[in-house]
């Protein structure tokens, strides 16, 4: 009788042991896998700036307020967490376009960009795109995205879903428009836009009602 008292208390302790040592054997396994050499940076930065040049000549402009390096399976990239401003210039040294993220990747090898909340591209004119999530394909000098997609220009804001155009914003297609609204401008009161600042376009953070034909009063954002 002691002996079966004794086996129907062990089967218990084993079995609890059994499943501490199985829970401590995956919380160890997890925490090895998170804090192994594969995915933790190879190098950090805070307030990073950095230019790059050809002949000479500056061609783009980065500010990040961090920078994390990782060289994964072979693969190397940039990540920057808390977003980044990207400047591009022509040989004069003037503003052609600009693009703005909380958060954003860069793929060395691919040589391809992905920018993540709040992406704001702005060309040469102050034209300005609003998206969540663009790819900047640098090789082939392209810009795409299949999300929702908002233009602001001088006179109108033109919605849709997906987006292509050459890194400068200059010549773009919307995939799926879904229409513009105009709007009057002040420019008398319209600051001159310089060199060194590119300013996007303001507009309502919720779309007003979308027009396919302009209105017979435009309405005018303050």
């Amino acid at each position: 009788m002691q002996l079966i008292k004794l086996t129907r208390i062990a089967v218990p302790v084993l079995g609890t042991a059994i499943l501490f040592f199985a829970c401590q054997k995956n919380d160890i396994d997890k925490i090895k896998a998170f804090s192994s050499p594969e995915n933790l940076p190879i190098l950090e930065a805070t307030n990073f700036e950095t230019i790059s040049t050809d002949s000479g000549t500056v061609r783009f402009s980065l500010k990040a307020p961090k920078l994390l390096r990782f060289e994964n399976d072979g693969k190397t990239f940039h990540e920057f967490p808390e977003g980044l401003l990207l400047i591009k210039y022509d040989e004069n040294h003037k503003i052609t376009s600009s693009i703005e993220a909380d958060y954003a990747k860069e793929f060395i090898k691919e040589e391809k960009w992905e920018a993540k909340n709040n992406v704001i591209v702005t060309n040469e004119k102050g034209d300005s795109l609003k998206t969540e999530h663009l790819i900047w394909d640098e090789k082939n000098e392209t810009i795409f995205t299949e999300e929702y997609v908002k233009i602001i220009s001088a006179d109108k804001i033109i919605t849709g879903t997906g987006l292509t155009s050459d890194q400068n914003m200059q010549n773009w297609k919307i995939k799926n428009p879904k229409g513009v609204i105009y709007v009057e401008v002040d420019n008398k009161n319209r600051p001159e836009q310089t060199d060194s600042n590119i300013q996007p376009a303001k507009a309502e953070t919720n779309d007003p009602v979308i027009s396919t034909t302009p209105p017979k009063q435009a309405v005018n954002f303050n």
